[in-house]
C-alpha cells in the first residue's frame, strides 16, 4: 500500500529531526512494558555541570500483580494482553499527570529490550505510534540502562561509577561510564538473585510476589539455626552463582513443620543472599578502586528495595570508602521514569532510532564483552543473557 505524503513527512520528521531542546532543557516520554507491569512517564532532563538533574513530572505503573498471583508467577502470554489493554490509558495519565500536551515533548523513549518480547512490542509499537504522529525522536532504550540510570532520578550522579544491578531477572556487576558506555565485571552464571528469592518464596508457599513476601517473614526469623551453601568460594572472579543456594533451601521448605521454620528459612535465605551480594561486590569494589579516584558504588534493581541487602551493601561500600547510592524505592522496581531518562539522556547526544527498531528478548549492556566471553555459554536452552 502506497504511503501517503502526509504520513510520509511526519515518518521522516520522527526519525531524522535532532532534537531541540528549550534552553537546554528536555521532556520526554517514556514507556516501560518489558515484564509484568504497564508503566508511563514524563521526565525532565534538565542540563548541570554533572550531566544533568532529573525531575520526575509523572510516573504512573499499572501492576499485573493480580493477573499473574494465580499461576505463582508471569505468564507472558497474560503480561502481553494486559499490555495492549493498558498502554493508552496509562499514558494518557501520564501526560495528564505531568499537566503537559504531546507538543510539549522533546521525544518518546521505549524499552526495546531485554524481555517478555511479546509485551516489549506492545511499548515499543505504541513508541513508534506516538513518534509517527506527533513528529518526535524515537529513542530505544535498553531496560537495564534504564536501571543503571534510575539512581539519577533521587540525586545528580556524576559518571563514571561502579554498578550492582540486581533484580528478578538480572545479577550483574558493571563499570558505568556514561550512557551507552558500560562494561560487564561480573555476572551471575545461572540464576539472578532476585528468582532464588522468588522461587525459594514459591516453595514456601509465600504466593506471588516472592521477594517482599520473603522479607517480611525473614523479619521474624532467625536464620542462624540454618547452614547454607555458599557458591563460588575461592573463585577470584567477581560472578555469582544462586542456583545451589536455591535448591538447597527448596528442600529445605519440604521439611518445614511450623510458620516458625519457614520464617527462619526466610532469613537465612535473605542473609545468604545478601551476603554473596556483598562478597562479590567486594572483590569489584578493590579492583576499581585501584583505577579510578571517584569512588561511588551504585545499586538498582528491584533486589535493591530489601532492607536488609541495602543495609548490607551500603556497609560493604563504606569499608573500601566509596559512597553508596540506591534508587528511591518506587524506582528500584519496573518503571517507566527510568526509561524516560536513558531516554533523555541519549537524545542529549543525538542518539535517536528509526521506527524500523526491533524488539529484542536479549540485550546485553556490554555486547562486545557478551560476544567474546558470554556468561552463559550457548547450548540446548541457549544464553540468557
Amino acid at each position: 500500500m502506497e504511503m501517503s505524503a502526509d504520513y510520509s513527512s511526519r515518518a521522516e520528521a520522527a526519525t531524522g529531526r535532532d532534537a531541540q531542546p528549550r534552553n537546554g532543557v528536555l521532556t520526554v516520554l517514556g514507556l516501560e512494558t518489558s515484564c509484568d507491569e504497564t508503566a508511563a512517564s514524563v521526565v525532565r532532563l534538565h542540563p548541570t555541570v554533572l550531566g544533568g538533574r532529573a525531575e520526575v513530572l509523572s510516573s504512573i505503573v499499572h501492576s499485573q500483580i493480580d493477573d499473574h498471583a494465580a499461576y505463582g508467577g508471569v505468564v507472558p502470554e497474560i503480561a502481553a494482553r494486559s499490555h495492549v489493554e493498558m498502554i493508552d490509558g496509562v499514558t494518557r495519565r501520564a501526560m495528564a499527570e505531568a499537566g503537559l500536551d504531546y507538543a510539549d515533548l522533546d521525544g518518546v523513549a521505549a524499552t526495546a529490550g531485554p524481555g517478555l518480547v511479546g509485551g516489549v512490542m506492545v511499548g515499543l509499537s505504541y513508541g513508534k505510534a506516538v513518534s509517527l504522529a506527533r513528529g518526535l525522536p524515537l529513542v530505544a532504550v535498553n531496560h537495564l540502562e534504564g536501571h543503571a540510570v534510575s539512581a539519577r532520578l533521587g540525586a545528580e550522579v556524576a559518571y563514571p561509577f561502579l554498578l550492582l544491578l540486581v533484580s528478578g531477572g538480572h545479577c550483574q556487576l558493571l563499570e558505568v561510564r556514561g550512557i551507552g558506555d558500560m562494561s560487564r565485571i561480573g555476572a551471575t552464571i545461572d540464576d539472578a538473585a532476585g528468582e532464588a528469592f522468588d522461587k525459594i518464596a514459591k516453595a514456601l508457599g509465600l504466593g506471588y510476589p516472592g521477594g517482599p513476601a520473603l522479607e517480611r517473614l525473614a523479619a521474624t526469623g532467625d536464620g542462624s539455626k540454618i547452614d547454607l551453601p555458599r557458591a563460588l568460594l575461592g573463585r577470584k572472579d567477581c560472578d555469582f552463582s544462586f542456583s545451589g543456594l536455591k535448591t538447597a533451601a527448596f528442600r529445605i521448605a519440604q521439611a518445614c513443620e511450623t510458620e516458625q521454620d519457614k520464617a527462619d528459612l526466610a532469613d537465612a535465605v535473605q542473609n545468604a543472599i545478601a551476603r554473596q551480594l556483598s562478597d562479590r561486590s567486594e572483590r569489584a569494589l578493590a579492583a576499581y578502586a585501584a583505577e579510578h579516584p571517584h569512588r561511588l558504588f551504585v545499586v538498582a534493581g528491584g533486589v535493591a528495595a530489601n532492607k536488609t541487602i541495602r543495609a548490607t551493601l551500603e556497609a560493604t561500600a563504606a569499608r573500601h570508602g566509596f559512597d553508596f547510592l540506591a534508587p528511591p524505592m518506587v524506582y528500584c522496581t519496573d518503571n517507566a521514569a527510568m526509561i524516560a531518562l536513558a531516554g533523555a539522556e541519549r537524545l542529549a547526544l543525538g542518539l535517536t532510532n528509526d521506527v524500523d527498531v526491533i524488539a529484542r528478548p536479549r540485550w546485553p549492556l556490554d555486547e562486545a564483552r557478551a560476544l567474546s566471553d558470554p556468561s552463559h555459554k550457548p547450548g540446548r536452552k541457549g544464553a540468557k543473557a
